[in-house]
């Protein structure tokens, strides 16, 4: 059994696991806990692991003195000389504790409103408590950091090259948990620390169940979380997030980049800082202008506002990422605010309740100039997560098989914009991991 405070369950919660009916959780736990013993796969296909790893099985033994996990087939890179990897022992007594928490507490347990956008912060907040993500006591120093998984080896040398700036300035890292751009902050950030002395750095991966056998734990996660489903995810990041810095990356960032400029362009959010930066080496720059253009044309100029651009320089995105980390302190203490949660920031339902990708919902979405900009951000941001679903995730890939591409339709002159930029992702491998063929899984209507 992983170490942790999970080592002893209820009779009804080990039933839960090992049930395979419609109220069980052993599928959701035999997906999440092989994404964990596959860390560094290569594959970008939640299909194609668990084609892979067919066999593979894991059963809840209960004992007097606890439970033990009996793992059936599980993927060899897992064990060194008979015996788990210790990291990867953590990650997955990680995925046990999510598993039986959000399944337990915050879906059945009747505890928390998910109807409501309180009761779903409410609900965010006690899944990052009961993971230890919270600290009090601690000062600000939680960057996220978004990108792509399908990246060049230039981009990723240059997160890593951030992530040791970042490192060497006591901050700490939070990402998809993912490779690429999830894993290059990660790993600078362990030299960083190290030069600094720093012995308990924090790098922290939040993910979902959805995508995680896509993008399994790099080994540098230490601080695993696993949030119900993707608004839930997104959420998580920007609570706890003191500073957020983009690296190039597709669709996925796409998405991420629109969900907080959604957020921060709410007239409620104005006077909330929540920093926010693009970055890339020199050769990432066409793709830097690229979406900022696109922002600007389909958000406005006010949308430009809230993030800013450095390109070829990770020493200048550490020193800012320092200094924003500062001022955020300073009007968190002068609100008297917690360090840990960003509680004042207003998140409106339209980025909070979960977004399903079928055929009906991709063609229904409402993509208007008519839409106030936050709610256009919304609308577009679903638009990106459907590519998502459409690209790596079992369900997604399934529809697109047995009904064709997804159709986005809207308003001609942003759906224009849309397509452009979709095309420039597909051409820039932005879209599968290099070597892959991608079939787009959309079809912009225009």
């Amino acid at each position: 059994m992983p170490e942790g405070a999970l080592e002893v369950l209820s009779q009804d919660e080990v039933n839960r696991l090992r049930s395979t009916d419609a109220n069980g959780h052993h599928e959701l736990l035999r997906r999440c806990a092989l994404a964990v013993l596959n860390s560094g796969s290569t594959t970008d296909d939640t299909r194609e692991v668990l084609e892979e790893y067919r066999s593979f099985d894991i059963n809840i033994v209960q004992q007097d003195r606890g439970v033990k996990l009996a793992l059936v087939d599980a993927p060899r890179s897992a064990f060194v000389d008979g015996e788990m990897i210790r990291g990867i022992r953590e990650l997955l007594f990680a995925v046990l504790r999510d598993v039986v928490y959000v399944n337990n507490q915050i879906t059945a347990g009747g505890q928390f409103n998910l109807e409501s956008g309180h009761g779903i912060t409410n609900a965010v907040f006690h899944i990052l408590r009961n993971a230890g993500v919270l600290k009090i006591g601690m000062e600000p120093n939680l960057v996220v950091c978004w990108g792509g998984h399908s990246i060049s080896r230039e981009e990723y040398d240059y997160t890593k090259k951030t992530g040791y700036e970042l490192g060497l300035r006591k901050l700490n890292v939070c990402t998809g948990c993912g490779a690429g751009a999830m894993k290059g902050p990660m790993k600078g950030a362990t030299i960083g620390h190290s030069k600094q002395r720093i012995r308990n750095g924090r790098y922290i991966g939040v993910t979902e169940p959805g995508i995680i056998a896509a993008e399994s734990p790099n080994p540098i996660v230490n601080e695993l979380v696993i949030m119900p489903d993707m608004e839930k995810r997104l959420e998580g990041f920007v609570r706890i997030a003191h500073a957020i810095v983009i690296f190039p990356g597709g669709v996925g960032t796409a998405e991420e980049i629109l969900f907080l400029l959604g957020i921060l362009l709410h007239p409620d959010n104005e006077s909330v800082p929540l920093p926010m930066i693009l970055t890339g080496p020199e050769s990432s720059r066409a793709y830097l202008e690229q979406v900022d253009a696109f922002i600007g044309a389909t958000l406005g100029s006010v949308a430009r506002q809230r993030y800013q651009i450095i390109i070829g320089d990770p020493a200048a995105v550490g020193t800012w990422a320092a200094g924003n980390v500062r001022r955020v302190r300073d009007f968190r203490h002068g609100n008297s605010d917690a360090y840990y949660y960003n509680w004042r920031l207003r998140i409106e339902s339209g980025f909070q309740k979960p977004f399903v990708a079928t055929h009906e919902s991709m063609a229904n979405l409402e993509i208007s100039r008519d839409l106030p900009t936050q709610e256009l951000a919304a609308s577009l941001r679903r638009a990106f997560s459907g590519i998502v679903s459409g690209n790596i995730r079992e369900d997604g890939i399934r529809a697109i098989e047995e009904h064709g591409p997804f159709e986005i339709r809207g308003d001609k002159t942003i759906l224009a914009r849309l397509d452009a930029l979709l095309r420039a992702f597909v051409e820039q491998n932005r879209m599968k991991l290099p070597g892959r063929r991608y079939e787009p899984c959309f079809r912009v209507v225009v």
